[in-house]
């Protein structure tokens, strides 16, 4: 089973198109939909948690590329700036889903890009935006 956060920019032609409904039909993915900025005539993006069998997984990727859908990591749009970050922990507790944590014995806060949802709670309170979102 594959499980991944991943960012799909797509072009105005498609955002109008059942792209995400052609992945759980056609190739039996599960998504969870984090963040989405759809607007006609415009381009899309959309970040999801996609999951499947890898094989299916796989096609469902070449069948994103093959439309013409840029696909990326979240974790390459999500980062933690190491020289603006004072590990002050002032984002620690307001994210929902545990990716920033202080370390107790060092009292350095760790960003874990693979637990993140991109709600950017983060990136709205950190006093020195040590926290940045490139989409």
């Amino acid at each position: 089973m594959v499980h991944k956060r991943i960012v799909l920019h797509f072009p105005h032609r498609l955002v109008d198109q059942p792209i995400v409904y052609r992945l759980t039909k056609d190739y039996d993915l599960q998504f969870n939909i984090l963040k989405a900025y759809v607007t006609p005539q415009e381009e899309g993006l959309m970040v999801l948690e996609l999951s499947g069998k890898k094989e299916n997984f796989q096609q469902g990727i070449e069948y994103l590329q093959s439309v013409g859908v840029k696909i990326q990591p979240l974790s390459q749009d999500i980062i933690r700036n190491e020289t603006k970050c004072t590990d002050c922990g002032v984002c620690v507790p307001i994210c929902p889903s545990g990716a920033l944590v202080m370390d107790s014995h060092t009292r350095k806060v760790h960003f874990y890009d693979n637990k993140c949802i991109a709600c950017e709670l983060c990136v709205k309170i950190c006093p020195s935006r040590a926290m940045e979102v490139h989409f």
